[in-house]
């Protein structure tokens, strides 16, 4: 029971935490004001400016980029690989610039440097916050090797739609895991102590709402009511200034009208005044000035005066705060102690690095890059994130004495696996599905050049060696390529000719298993039933292949359960668990699927409730969902009582039981509904869940506490608030099944 994160969002956003007070006393505070206090003006605008070049550009360190190091006008630089030109232009920064301030260098190290892990959105899937410390702390041990002492990790935004192309890069649609999964990236990420050698200061993103661009589209614009923002979208980002992150950065969208990079509303109101932040705020890339095709800022010297007055900090790559703030202040529309204020967050949390000590990286530190441990622990989390989505016939696992035909675009695919955001990984250290099968599979034929092919003309080689097989593997999906940023999609089914390569196969009456990898859900409408088994891989990095061998052979099985909501088609997009009923809620007794309407019906004939008349109101999965290789069997619920006052606690339980052969861990999930509130109440809210392994025939009484905490919600006045009523509870495998309890708050 992880009573903490409720104790922590009672106080969201009204209590500063104790350990962001600062007092003229404090020592780091006392060296921030001796710093500025011998400052120039170029000088500390100089504290701001975050300068490097794309992810793709190599060459020469240039000159003039030394220079500007010399003369202070550098906080901080991204993607400088190049070991040596690390280590000069830090020499150069705390040797011969004014007040030997020292550089921080950043790059995104999303999941993984080197030894690449799963996704993101894949780690959510383990509901296993260990995997996503574990990736934290692998990334920071290799990417500090390289001098990378900051990473623009972790995406906390929520994400309620799968067409969005960073859904990839997010832990799902839920606030509770996302807040869990967010807090332990963070953790692994910066270490327990910000000065080892081995710590990358984390950066928390995007603030705010990025995650509801309409319609999915990347950058697009958000609309978020202020209760939906406090109760769903900030949550994860509150649990990580409470998990100590030192930076936040500001979002490409904007929220309800106003760009997020020149809101003062959010940056500084909410952000920093109500939620207690005090490290340091860096745009994403451009942001400031992307305001002005956004109709926000007039031209560069507004969008400069927007975010520094807003309190964006640091300047990502545009030059909008070098070339302007001087005349800002000299014009009165920037006081300088603004500008005073975004550098002290920047000196302050460089010496919380303890940069000002050591600021050089550790040449004997060699990251231990691919080594054993780390490759290890990138295969556990590849496998503990694979989600079994069908299972007919018990087609899964596979038999050593079977004749499996390895087939698809993805199955030996070593670059794609890796996913988006793998700026560094190197594909020859990749182990594929092949690699790791190849000794035990019939054969294998790709059938397709690469997950978009069209072409038909390799379909009869891979037709020809499935007829001779008594099984068939297909392991498709997406490239990496096609998600991550920027790389939303309006169909998320399988690209390409996969879905017609399936047809093909699936005439030869062999059994199926469909193993998908790729950043998102994909709609399998068209192939659902062409298939015996199905089996989500994701994206799931360096170790992908012995991971799904794993799996497939069934060495382990699998637990992992979605993260985000499994849409039947596009059109249901966005689609999330915790949604609102409706005054006409959907129910299957009243459900009029098109087909079935009578020619010429009368208009009213209908159930008119919230559904569509093709693909009806559920989805094709429900959050958390997830197979196993066993049966678990849910029974026996119990309540400790029925009614409960403030600041209370209630226990409920239920007996799980494994009910087959083979021993497995089962995800137990815990549902609240709200049933009035002065706002309406989401249908369910995931509250807290367990991990239970239990062996074949063995059964265990899974109890949560629930305080009354958890049922506190913020209403329309942004007041947080605690409403007596009826409240229903479900002990759960996913949030559309479960046992059912209910209590009253007196």
């Amino acid at each position: 029971m992880r009573l903490s994160y409720y104790f922590t969002i009672t106080l969201l956003l009204f209590i500063v935490s104790c350990n962001q007070q600062k007092t003229p006393t404090d020592p780091i505070e006392q060296r921030v004001e001796a710093l500025l206090s011998k400052m120039t003006l170029e000088e500390k605008i100089g504290q701001t400016a975050l300068r490097g070049t794309s992810s793709r550009v190599k060459g020469a360190l240039p000159e003039e980029m030394k220079e500007a190091v010399r003369k202070g006008h550098v906080g901080a630089f991204l993607n400088i690989m190049n070991t040596d030109y690390v280590d000069e232009l830090q020499q150069i920064a705390v040797t011969e610039s004014p007040n030997k301030i020292p550089l921080i260098f950043g790059r995104d190290v999303i999941h993984g440097f080197k030894t690449i892990f799963p996704i993101p959105l894949a780690t959510a899937a383990t509901w296993d916050p260990k995997q996503a410390e574990n990736t934290g702390r692998i990334s920071a041990i290799e990417g500090t090797s390289s001098g990378i002492n900051w990473t623009f990790a972790p995406m906390l935004d929520i994400a309620r739609d799968s067409r969005w192309g960073r859904v990839a890069e997010s832990p799902g649609e839920d606030p509770y895991l996302g807040s869990l999964m967010g807090e332990a990236y963070i953790k692994g990420f910066q270490g327990d102590n910000l000065t080892d050698k081995t710590s990358m200061v984390a950066c928390a993103k995007h603030f705010i709402g990025y995650g509801a661009a309409v319609g999915g589209r990347d950058y697009n614009t958000a609309i978020i009511s202020d209760p939906l923002l406090y109760n769903v979208y900030l949550p994860p980002f509150q649990a990580a200034i409470d998990a100590n992150v030192q930076t936040f950065m500001s979002s490409f969208n904007e929220l309800n009208g106003v760009p997020a990079s020149g809101d003062k509303k959010i940056m500084t109101d909410l952000l920093r005044n109500k939620m207690g932040f005090d490290g340091f705020v860096v745009s994403d890339w451009n942001s400031i000035t992307e305001m002005i095709p956004h109709g926000y800022a007039a031209d560069e010297k507004h969008a400069a005066e927007l975010a520094s007055n807003a309190g964006v900090d640091m300047e990502m790559t545009s030059q909008s705060y070098e070339h302007h703030i001087k005349t800002l202040i000299k014009e009165g529309k920037l006081e300088e102690k603004q500008l005073d204020f975004l550098v002290k967050n920047i000196l302050r949390v460089k010496i919380r690095m303890g940069l000002f000590e050591n600021p050089h990286r550790d040449k004997k530190h060699d990251g231990h890059l691919y080594s054993e441990k780390h490759l290890s622990l990138a295969k556990d989390a590849a496998a503990k994130s694979m989600v079994l989505l069908k299972n007919e016939n018990t087609v899964l696992p596979l038999k050593k004495s079977q004749k499996v035909a390895l087939i698809g675009p993805l199955a030996d695919a070593p670059l794609d696996q890796m996913g988006t955001w793998c700026f560094d990984g190197e594909k020859e250290h990749s182990q594929t599905p092949y690699m790791a099968m190849k000794e035990k599979v019939y054969g294998y034929e790709a059938g397709l050049k690469y997950s978009r092919d069209k072409s038909t003309s390799q379909f009869k080689k891979a037709i020809q060696l499935a007829k001779k097989s008594d099984v068939i593997v297909f392991v498709g999906g997406e490239e990496a390529i096609l998600s991550g940023e920027a790389h939303s999609r309006a169909e998320i089914n399988l690209p390409g000719a996969q879905e017609e390569l399936i047809h093909e196969l699936s005439k030869l009456g062999k059994p199926i298993v469909l193993v998908i990898m790729a950043g998102r859900p994909i709609t399998i409408g068209n192939i659902k039933d062409e298939v015996e088994g199905i089996l989500m891989a994701w994206h799931g990095g360096t170790m992908a292949g012995p991971a799904l061998n794993d799996i497939l052979y069934g060495n382990i099985a699998p637990e992992g359960r979605l993260p985000i909501t499994w849409p039947k088609s596009s059109g249901q997009l966005p689609y999330y668990y915790n949604h609102k009923n409706t005054g006409r809620p959907a129910k299957a007794e009243k459900f009029v699927q098109m087909y079935d309407i009578p020619v010429g019906a009368w208009q009213s004939s209908l159930g008119n409730e919230s559904h569509y008349l093709d693909v009806g109101y559920l989805p094709e999965y429900p959050f958390g969902y997830g197979l196993s290789y066993t049966q678990f069997a849910y029974s026996n619920i119990k309540i400790s009582k029925k009614e409960i006052v403030e600041n209370e606690t209630i226990e409920v339980s239920a007996l799980i039981k494994n009910t087959g052969k083979v021993e497995a861990t089962e995800t137990v999930q815990l549902y609240i509904q709200d049933v009035i509130g002065s706002l309406t109440r989401p249908v369910r809210e995931l509250k807290d869940y367990e991990k239970v392994f239990l062996k074949a025939g063995e059964a265990k009484r899974v109890t949560f506490t629930i305080h009354t905490n958890q049922l506190k919600f913020y209403n329309r006045d942004l007041k947080q608030v605690l409403e007596k009523g009826d409240f229903n509870v479900w002990i759960a495998p996913s949030a559309a099944e479960g046992l059912k309890e209910s209590f009253i708050l007196k």
